[in-house]
């Protein structure tokens, strides 16, 4: 066996390992209401984010808008309190104007009384319901072209089938950044009417 095939076995099995991990992290709680033509209707419970506002292209928003909520939930709070890590990373889709929110769920055994305050003032909790929405699945790497292109798609099929998106559309990112594009899962989620 060559080198190069042990190294291809070898990043595939991390990879499978990691997106197993992936799957045994806390999502939002939902109820499936239908599934048709290549997209979910979803209604959501109420939750918890961690929230930040970035001002720059999408790329560098979604990296310093992560490392902000991450820094929040590795024990930068007023509690020096470690809180578990969840998926998705939700960020608003691409925006022309560069203003980005990124978001991290907090975990549902967690209430606003009980999180500890952000150290920093660009990080910020609400709790957030969004209710009934659509939601498209893709996979790879959510990057702008390929989330505008997933925005657009979805857009269209709410228009065809008769749904009225009535929110922001978000790029949901539910995979740790090593995971390879084959065995990334991503989401575009709206609300809808």
């Amino acid at each position: 066996m060559t080198i190069s095939k042990i190294k291809l076995g070898t990043l595939f099995s991390i990879s499978i390992i990691i997106l197993n991990v992936a799957m045994a992290i806390e999502t939002p709680k939902h109820t499936l209401v239908k599934k048709e033509n290549g997209f979910e209707i979803r209604q959501y419970d109420s939750m918890i984010i961690a929230t930040t506002k970035v001002r720059s292209d999408y790329s560098d928003a979604a990296s310093t808008g992560f490392r902000r909520i991450a820094k929040y939930i590795f024990g930068g709070n007023s509690a020096n309190m470690s809180i578990k890590m969840t998926a998705p990373v939700l960020t608003n889709s691409p925006d022309p104007k560069d203003n980005y929110e990124i978001q991290f769920v907090m975990p549902s055994e967690h209430s606003m009384e009980d999180l500890p305050q952000p150290n920093s003032q660009n990080v910020t909790l609400k709790k957030v319901n969004l209710g009934k929405t659509a939601v498209l699945r893709f996979g790879g790497w959510a990057t702008e072209e390929r989330a505008s292109k997933y925005k657009n798609k979805l857009r269209d099929i709410l228009e065809i089938n008769g749904y009225t998106a009535n929110g922001t559309f978000m790029v949901a990112q539910y995979n740790s950044p090593w995971a390879i594009p084959p065995f990334r899962k991503n989401e575009i989620i709206v609300q809808i009417k």
